[in-house]
């Protein structure tokens, strides 16, 4: 994977978990305390400055009650 590729796989993890977080009226603080992922951290994926491991999409996933692959795929 290229780091263009990267980029691309980040601006998707970003996208979707804001756009599901806000969807579910939940702050980023109440995200953080359902899913064990710090504030800071999903912060940090929302604004593009973190690329998160697969374990944290898993459990950023489940906090949210969707599949992973929601997080990476996301259609408008």
């Amino acid at each position: 994977m290229s780091r263009g590729d990267s980029d691309v796989i980040i601006l998707f993890v970003r996208t979707a978990l804001k756009e599901l977080r806000e969807s579910k009226f939940l702050t980023q603080r109440e995200l953080a305390e359902k899913s064990g992922v710090g504030v800071a951290t999903i912060a940090r994926i929302e604004k593009s400055k973190h690329q998160p491991t697969f374990r944290t999409i898993k459990r950023l996933a489940a906090a949210l009650g969707v599949d992973p692959s929601e997080l990476a795929i996301r259609e408008n």
